[in-house]
Formats: C-alpha cells, sequence, structure tokens
C-alpha cells in the first residue's frame, strides 16, 4: 500500500518526465505547489493549458509562434537572402538576442543521433530543401550545436548543399569571454585558433 496520496504521486510522476527533472526535485516542486496559495497552482495549470491550446509551428520556418507565418518570417525587413539553421527554438532565441542577425531562420526539431534513433528523416531537413528551392537564398548559416550530434548534422547538411550554389557558413567556436585557457578542453582550444582572426 502506497503512503502518497494518488494525486500527489501523478504529479511528482509527471514533474519526474521533464528533462533535467529527477524524483527529488519533482517531489519538492509537487508539495510547493500543494502549499501554495490556490491562484498560483491555477495560474500554473491555465499556463500549461494555454500553451498547448495558442501554440503552433510556424509553416515556414518551424518556430514556435501563436500565428504562422512567425513574427520573424513576416518582417519584411529581415533578410530573405540568408537562413539560419538552429536545433530547437531555444536557439532562435539565444540568437535574436544578440540583436546581430537580422536574417531569417530554419528549425530542425532535433539533431541526427543515431544512438537515440534520430535519423534525418525524423528531421525538417527536407522542409529546408524546398525552402531553398523556393526561394531567394544565397547564405545557409549551419547553427547547431557544437556536440557530436550537433557536429554530424552540420556535415549531412553541408554534403547535402553540395553542388545548389548556396553558400554555406559554420557559427565560429572557441573561448567564452571571460574564460581561462587553462580550463578549456583540447577541440575548443583547437577550434579557436582555427578560428583566429587578425587583429
Amino acid at each position: 500500500m502506497s503512503i502518497v496520496v494518488r494525486p500527489v504521486a501523478r504529479l511528482i510522476d509527471e514533474f519526474s518526465r521533464l528533462p533535467g527533472i529527477g524524483p527529488k526535485t519533482a517531489s519538492r516542486l509537487t508539495f510547493y505547489l500543494l502549499r501554495a496559495p490556490e491562484e498560483q497552482a491555477l495560474a500554473l495549470a491555465e499556463a500549461l493549458h494555454q500553451l498547448r491550446e495558442s501554440i503552433v509551428y510556424c509553416a515556414t520556418c518551424f518556430n514556435i509562434t501563436e500565428q504562422s507565418p512567425c513574427a520573424i518570417c513576416r518582417d519584411e525587413g529581415r533578410d530573405r537572402s540568408i537562413i539560419c539553421v538552429v536545433e530547437e527554438p531555444l536557439d532562435v532565441l539565444a540568437i535574436e538576442r544578440t540583436g546581430q542577425y537580422k536574417g531569417l531562420y530554419h528549425v530542425l526539431h532535433g539533431a541526427i543521433s543515431p544512438v537515440e534513433g534520430i535519423g534525418p528523416e525524423d528531421l525538417k531537413i527536407q522542409e529546408l530543401l524546398e525552402r531553398l528551392k523556393t526561394g531567394p537564398v544565397k547564405e545557409v548559416l549551419l547553427a547547431t550545436n557544437p556536440s557530436l550530434e550537433g557536429e554530424a548534422t552540420a556535415m549531412y547538411l553541408a554534403r547535402l548543399l553540395e553542388g545548389t550554389g548556396v553558400r554555406k557558413y559554420r557559427l565560429g567556436f572557441g573561448l567564452p569571454i571571460g574564460g581561462d585557457l587553462e580550463y578549456a578542453d583540447e577541440v575548443t582550444i583547437a577550434r579557436a585558433l582555427e578560428g583566429r582572426r587578425e587583429m
């Protein structure tokens, strides 16, 4: 016989399914909500419901949006000759926060990972190729993560783009601002050396 009340156990189980949330954190969150004012718990429930009801994927770039096409794709001031390819919608937010990029995006919704059973057909790669055929795109910036999966995805896309006449670029990687050389790994230092620039 379980000593945990069924609704409590269910919420703990649901929180545990979220990435980065283990059983202890799930329990803390559940009991926090149990003690919180009713309005706070109901506001969370409403926010989750609204998230599922009102968010769609942009039919053009596959970013999350409330209206398709998304605000970025509708913006006539954006440079339509360049597409930045990212793994997830969070990556769009990170790049947009810099205020430096003025082109369009394409969200793959993942990266190639044979270990997890994710192949090219599971990503929005075919949709990217269709965009390149129909649009005025001259450059593709491959901004996948500097992980094994991200690198494999970028290399796969680079091969697919051979012979299309579209120029391919990769985000520069290297040492972070404020980082110490002694703590950087060999791959990061090697990338920083490759990406060196004249001063």
